[in-house]
């Protein structure tokens, strides 16, 4: 994001999953929270999206809204957990107005990211 043209501080980000693994609704031991903690110690708007995880659960535990439909225009994606719905998400659609997409997973074709970690 630093060597594009977004504005950390202004910037929103998605974060896809929040589950221990994917297709499995378990929160438990998530590492994903380790990165949203990251993200938002950066100044970063951060909204979190898994059809699996319980909204209850994750708000009770780690402080979370869950949001229930992806909307928003976001500067920057992170492919946290891979299930299989996020893989079938239309990409080029998510994509737009530069958007930045880190894939954790290295399960996304390499033409749509801009890194895997």
């Amino acid at each position: 994001m630093v060597k594009g043209t977004h504005d950390i501080k202004n910037s929103r980000v998605l974060v896809l999953g929040i589950t221990f693994k994917e297709n499995c609704p378990d929160i438990r031991n998530s590492g994903v929270i380790g990165v949203i903690n990251e993200l938002q110690e950066f100044g970063l708007t951060v909204d979190v999206y898994d059809t699996f995880a319980n909204a209850t659960e994750v708000k009770k535990a780690y402080d979370i809204d869950l949001i229930q439909k992806i909307t928003k225009n976001y500067q920057a994606i992170v492919l946290a957990v891979k299930h299989d719905a996020f893989i079938k998400l239309n990409w080029e659609q998510l994509s737009k107005n530069n958007t930045v997409i880190f894939d954790l997973k290295s399960v996304l074709p390499k033409n749509i990211v801009t890194a895997r970690l």
